[in-house]
């Protein structure tokens, strides 16, 4: 991994984390009131915004920990031995 790409991908992880750490917050906040409010088992009551932002939050997991750089290279390397044929002199 070069300098340029090594950068980027700090940058990338600096803002998920930071992502994180804005979830989790807002997370407690509408947790917490929506449990004081209803008084309920059920705290997960009207949080669509923390499903769509949690899920939003996943993709960006995938994309930077599981199909990052060093798995796209992988692949590549994989399809370019496939597509070799063998020259039959």
């Amino acid at each position: 991994m070069d300098y340029n790409n090594a950068k980027k991908r700090v940058k990338e992880l600096k803002s998920f984390y930071k992502n994180c750490m804005w979830f989790g917050i807002v997370a407690a906040i509408i947790l917490t009131r929506n449990f004081f409010k209803f008084l309920e088992t059920d705290i997960f009551h009207g949080s669509i915004i923390l499903t769509i932002w949690a899920i939003i939050l996943a993709v960006k997991a995938v994309r930077l920990f599981i199909l990052d750089s060093e798995w796209e290279n992988k692949i590549i390397e994989e399809e370019l031995k496939k597509t070799k044929k063998p020259i039959n002199f």
